[in-house]
């Protein structure tokens, strides 16, 4: 249940008679109803109101539910003393007296700071003023139906045009009304009664024919003190309900970072002996760049600098190794030639060439990508994809990151510039990758390294720097494949 919810569960029952006792000693209704009518019609002979139209009788299919036999249906009309539209004038600096626009009324207070004055006959002053105890209801816009009691008047006032002031008899109780307008019985007369336009309108017969549940003055006055005493309690819960809105919100999300934090620390999966270390599978990664350096089909590297203890965030499993991004993978940028293409290289079909907006999961993303000819493919440097190659974007949404797995009828690709390519000697270790590079350790890692303001970028020989914790291979499988069993999940949550 939501506060609102909450609160208009409170007013139903208040306006119901459910929520205090009925008193025999405090009267009816009916009797409450006769004073109020003998007070008009004595306000009409001196000449203090005007002679209202009688409105309509209330029908019994008109009654929504039923009331204390010493309650009674009436219609809002009949309560209210007058139902006057606002003053049509425009907001000054200076003037004759202020003027009370919708806007100025935010959180059931008056901004008088922000009213503004304007120009009024005197003699139109006392139609329009602004007393204690009168109920301004907004007849137009998207406020149309919120209302307001004015409990205290500080600087001399009218109200604008855009505003209907009601007044009704002291025999009322005006918080009792004034709680009524929050109800969703008057909620559900208002809809039926506006006027669906551009700018929704309802205007003062509409007020005046709603019925409300009149109870005795003594009880509105309980009810009243009823409902003050329980508005703290829904304060309370609305702050804890928020409270609890803003978890399950973040919920998914934090269980995701979770789970890869996990993983990424050994603490997902449980460690077995016989799947060797990440040390022995190191060791063959670095003969196998031996072997393709020897071969002519690698540069030999530079090696990269020691990974310090003051360089790793946490501990890892014993089995498990520290290593550089640069270490385990080819690193390849994207084309940066004068070749690179332009419009008229593009066509229907062909070789897809990938850019950021193709990274939209873990696979580059064939549904809206370009594609070039082979001759122009053929034409272009660094940047040709290979099946299960990791590719890290380097500029704009620095560290997004996607693996390209080739389909039946399209064996390779190209990335644009802005890309790198991390090309595992191993392809099983790209998915082990894709989830490092997801998780919060990375974003805390390359934090500190992107540079720029206006476009955000990350060097690639940063990127290399870059460390990591590896697991043997068998255990990376364990652990991708159990992150694919859980992360859905939360993704499930966040819907």
């Amino acid at each position: 249940m939501t506060p609102q919810e909450l609160k208009n569960s409170i007013l139903q029952l208040a306006i119901a008679g459910k929520l205090v006792k009925q008193r025999a000693d405090e009267g009816t209704a009916e009797e409450l109803f006769a004073q109020i009518q003998a007070e008009k019609q004595r306000l009409i002979a001196e000449g203090k109101l005007k002679k209202q139209k009688p409105l309509p009788e209330i029908t019994e299919e008109e009654k929504p539910f039923d009331i204390p036999e010493s309650w009674k249906w009436v219609r809002w009309g009949n309560l209210s003393l007058s139902i006057q539209y606002g003053y049509n004038a425009p907001g000054k600096t200076s003037g004759t007296i202020k003027m009370v626009r919708i806007s100025d009324i935010q959180n059931n207070k008056i901004n008088w700071s922000n009213v503004p004055w304007c120009e009024i006959p005197d003699d139109d002053i006392e139609t329009y003023s602004l007393n204690k105890n009168d109920i301004l209801f907004a007849r137009t816009g998207g406020t149309v139906g919120k209302s307001f009691l004015v409990k205290n008047v500080t600087e001399k006032a009218i109200y604008a045009g855009y505003l209907i002031r009601t007044r009704y008899s002291e025999k009322l109780e005006p918080q009792y009304l004034k709680f009524f307008m929050e109800s969703t019985l008057y909620w559900l007369q208002l809809r039926e009664g506006t006027i669906a336009t551009a700018q929704p309108n309802c205007n003062g017969k509409v007020l005046a024919n709603m019925i409300l549940p009149l109870p005795p003055l003594a009880e509105q006055k309980r009810i009243v003190a009823k409902i003050e005493q329980l508005l703290p309690y829904i304060d309370r819960y609305e702050k804890a309900w928020s409270r609890l809105q803003e978890f399950n919100k973040r919920f998914p999300s934090d269980m995701q970072k979770s789970l890869l934090q996990y993983a990424i620390e050994g603490k997902l999966v449980e460690q077995r002996a016989e799947e060797g270390t990440a040390e022995e599978l190191f060791a063959q990664i670095q003969a196998e760049k031996q072997r393709l350096v020897a071969e002519g089909k690698l540069k030999k590297q530079k090696p990269l600098p020691e990974i310090t203890e003051e360089e790793k965030p946490f501990d890892i499993p014993e089995s498990w190794k520290w290593v550089r991004l640069g270490e385990v993978c080819i690193f390849e940028n994207g084309d940066r030639s004068k070749k690179y293409p332009v419009e008229s290289d593009y066509v229907k079909f062909g070789i897809p060439f990938f850019g950021a907006k193709d990274i939209v999961g873990k696979y580059l993303s064939f549904d809206n990508v370009r594609f070039i000819s082979s001759e122009k493919f053929n034409e272009l440097g660094n940047g040709k994809l290979r099946n299960q190659d990791f590719i890290c974007l380097l500029r704009g949404s620095v560290g997004k990151c996607a693996i390209f797995k080739e389909k039946n009828d399209i064996r390779t690709g190209f990335i644009c510039a802005q890309m790198v390519i991390l090309r595992s000697i191993n392809l099983d270790l790209c998915n082990y990758l894709y989830n490092y590079f997801i998780s919060p350790v990375y974003d805390a890692l390359i934090k500190g390294k992107i540079t720029g303001t206006a476009v955000r970028q990350l060097a690639a020989k940063d990127l290399a720097n870059m460390i990591f914790p590896l697991p043997p291979l068998a255990e990376q499988k364990r652990i991708v494949a159990r992150l694919e069993e859980l992360l859905p999940l939360c993704d499930r949550l966040k819907k």
